[in-house]
């Protein structure tokens, strides 16, 4: 089976760069983080997109950056869409100094961890998901 990474836009304009070499990476990590993709979807979209989403699907009422839908069909084969939302990306990457590439980047290999498996509800894993992030950041 072969994997399958596609990029989507949903009510946001911005141009998305480096799709192969992205998708590359994705496969990369996935396989070092014990698993294998199948099909992944990443959806771009705008805040007010993501904040639908957000209260249809999770009953929350605020803003969020990602969200990921886990669709995988068993052990070690992960499947998911990954909700990314591009106006909280830009607002993050100013708030954390960082550029909008490097935040944009953060944000979809952590969809790609949690479908492998990594959480960021505690203190403990939020620790554990950025040390990972940081560490798949540092090998694009």
């Amino acid at each position: 089976m072969s994997a399958t990474i596609l990029f989507f836009k949903e009510d946001v304009r911005f141009v998305f760069r480096g799709a192969d070499d992205l998708r590359k990476w994705i496969q990369k990590a996935a396989k070092a983080e014990g698993h294998r993709v199948a099909e992944i979807n990443y959806i771009f979209c705008s805040d007010r997109y993501l904040r639908k989403m957000n209260k249809q699907y999770l009953q929350h009422d605020y803003n969020t950056d990602i969200i990921t839908f886990d669709n995988s069909p068993g052990p070690n084969l992960i499947s998911g869409d990954i909700f990314i939302s591009i106006d909280r990306v830009r607002a993050n990457a100013r708030d954390y100094e960082t550029t909008f590439q490097d935040e944009l980047h953060r944000v979809m290999i952590h969809g790609i961890l949690h479908l492998c498996g990594y959480k960021d509800k505690s203190a403990k894993d939020k620790a554990r998901m950025r040390e990972r992030e940081d560490w798949w950041l540092h090998r694009r």
